[in-house]
């Protein structure tokens, strides 16, 4: 990913918004934008999901594959998870092989779910030593308007709810929905104009400076915290996110719960 020079007038545009408590797109600190999620909605996968976070547009999709258990724990299955952005989704990212950026977008969402122990890895072993399920799922930017980690962690979190494990392709008994016991969800914060806000933009990313992700679970449980870009934040700064987070994350997990 190509990063641009910060235009000098973007960040003092944003500095003033932000002493007026306002943004570049009229919404409040802590307002996210327009939100929809679908899933099932590629043919080909075990199981898929589409996210919009105003103008971010993001897909994900399962695939199993059987994989031979590691030697020290012969009795689970595996999770692998992949990020891949290509220039179709916004002028600053490249072609070529992956970016550091869309690693770390794959690993903060691979991060949350793992942790979160939603996958049951004991379910997905079929023969001890022999034969498990590894579950793959590829995330995909279609457009990138700001806030990837969020996008990519909801869409990831509802394919999974809605994956068939394909046995009968694979010859190993009847196809099943894959058992997703929780509802990890991500909320991202970024430093912009000095003050923390929620689900930025592309423009208030470019125009800001540290960012934190912090995924909950249905007891807001903190399954992961991943802090992104250099700069520090306060105490106070952190109980304020932390605060909204939670709030946050349970009308999203509602909305996930509903589909």
């Amino acid at each position: 990913m190509t990063i641009p020079i910060v235009p000098k007038l973007l960040r003092s545009h944003l500095s003033d918004l932000a002493e007026r408590d306002a943004r570049i797109d009229g919404r409040g600190r802590w307002e996210g934008r327009e939100l929809e999620v679908q899933h099932s909605i590629l043919p080909r996968a075990e199981g898929s999901a589409r996210v919009r976070m105003g103008d971010t547009i993001v897909l994900a999709g399962v695939k199993f594959q059987i994989m031979t258990p590691y030697p020290d724990r012969p009795n689970q299955g595996g999770l692998m998870c992949s990020a891949e952005v290509r220039p179709v989704a916004g002028r600053n990212w490249e072609s070529g092989p992956p970016s550091p950026e869309s690693i770390e977008l794959g690993r903060v969402v691979d991060r949350g779910i793992r942790e979160s122990g939603c996958i049951d890895v004991d379910s997905l072993c079929i023969i001890p030593g022999e034969k498990a399920w590894q579950v793959i799922l590829d995330l995909f930017a279609i457009s990138d308007d700001g806030n990837l980690f969020d996008a990519f962690a909801l869409a990831g979190i509802v394919a999974l709810r809605n994956a068939t494990v394909p046995a009968e392709r694979f010859e190993v008994g009847e196809d099943y929905q894959l058992s997703v016991s929780k509802t990890p969800i991500m909320c991202s914060y970024h430093r912009v104009g000095g003050r923390f806000v929620f689900d930025a933009t592309a423009r208030e990313e470019l125009g800001g400076d540290e960012r934190i992700h912090i995924t909950l679970g249905d007891d807001n449980n903190v399954h992961s915290l991943q802090k992104g870009l250099k700069g520090i934040f306060s105490a106070d700064e952190f109980t304020e996110i932390m605060d909204n987070a939670i709030e946050r994350t349970e009308k999203l997990r509602k909305i996930v719960d509903e589909l």
